[in-house]
């Protein structure tokens, strides 16, 4: 039902290609992310809940069309329908069925509940294309709860020594989640304008955030040395990071679990926090999709394949251009 070109995953029946890396004239988007929501296609689908932020980040005249979550549309025999991934607010897996074939594309996903995204529902299928960008047994996530409790703590003694507390999280996605799970009983929050952006977005998509306001200079100092502060990535080592001072910085990501990780990035804290599976949620969802054909896309696609194909499933590993939570990446 789905090949893979040098513009991406193609399902011909259907002529769409699911989060395609060329442009093309139909493609699902399982989610806004910059590796997967490129610009340039002609028209798009995507889930309700991701309209805003693709028009915020592709730009408002794109040609695009949604759908709630378990609706189906039918494309020259092919249905089409979306289901929660549990990524990030309106991610989607995508369900292609004809003739009784059912291939899902899970897009990026997380299988513990956030608290914000729709949680992640495993799709019955003959074939599962899966990401696996923690896929090696070292990655396993501790609750989310601990992490924040963590981070508060973390917080809550930077207040105490007047230093401001700047937390690095992607603009969409794990910065709602932190503000999410933050304790404002500690001092004030404020967020980078790219997050501030994005949380107008959501806003209009429906989702309901915490208060927090955009950070202008005009925000006492003495205010500041409170305060947390959500920032993308790209702040780090900014001139925009000097008005902070004094402050401690953190980073949020899942690449957090290896050594020296934190002292790579920079930073005065790591904290391990990741939306996407860890290496118990990959093989727990790939088990509860029944399928019988896996393809990993992204992540540790080669070594995941040769563990699955030990355990006596059909997999093997696609080449994409999808890049999960890269340890490099800016923001995606």
């Amino acid at each position: 039902m789905i090949t893979l070109d040098d513009k991406g995953i193609y399902c011909p029946r259907a002529d769409l290609y699911i989060d395609p890396w060329k442009p093309v004239r139909n493609a699902v988007v399982t989610h806004a992310h910059a590796d997967h929501a490129r610009w340039g296609m002609s028209r798009y689908l995507a889930h309700d809940q991701s309209r805003e932020v693709l028009k915020l980040r592709l730009g408002s005249q794109i040609e695009l069309d949604t759908l709630p979550y378990g609706k189906a549309q039918s494309i020259n025999g092919v249905r089409i329908s979306l289901h929660p991934a549990g990524h990030i607010p309106g991610s989607a897996q995508v369900r292609l069925e004809y003739r009784g074939e059912v291939t899902v594309i899970s897009g990026d996903y997380k299988t513990e509940a956030d608290g914000l995204s729709t949680a992640f529902e495993p799709v019955p299928c003959h074939t599962f294309v899966s990401e696996c960008t923690f896929g090696l047994p070292v990655y396993r996530w501790e609750p989310q709860e601990t992490i924040f409790r963590a981070l508060n703590r973390w917080w809550a003694t930077n207040s105490k020594e007047n230093r401001c507390s700047v937390v690095f999280a992607y603009s969409l996605g794990k910065a709602q989640r932190v503000l999410q799970h933050l304790d404002t009983g500690i001092g004030p929050v404020f967020v980078h304008g790219a997050i501030w952006n994005t949380n107008q977005a959501l806003a209009a998509d429906g989702f309901v955030l915490p208060p927090a306001e955009k950070f202008t200079t005009t925000v006492p100092k003495t205010v500041r040395g409170q305060a947390l502060v959500l920032a993308p990535p790209s702040a780090a080592g900014s001139p925009w990071m000097k008005q902070f001072a004094p402050y401690r910085t953190a980073i949020c990501s899942g690449w957090m679990n290896i050594r020296g990780a934190r002292r790579r990035r920079a930073v005065d804290a790591g904290f391990v926090l990741s939306d996407h599976a860890d290496w118990p949620g990959l093989n727990q969802a790939i088990e509860a999709t029944g399928a019988e054909r896996v393809l990993m896309t992204h992540g540790f696609n080669d070594v995941f394949a040769r563990y699955l194909q030990e355990k006596g499933l059909d997999a093997s590993a696609l080449q994409t251009l999808f890049t999960g939570e890269s340890p490099d990446a800016e923001d995606t």
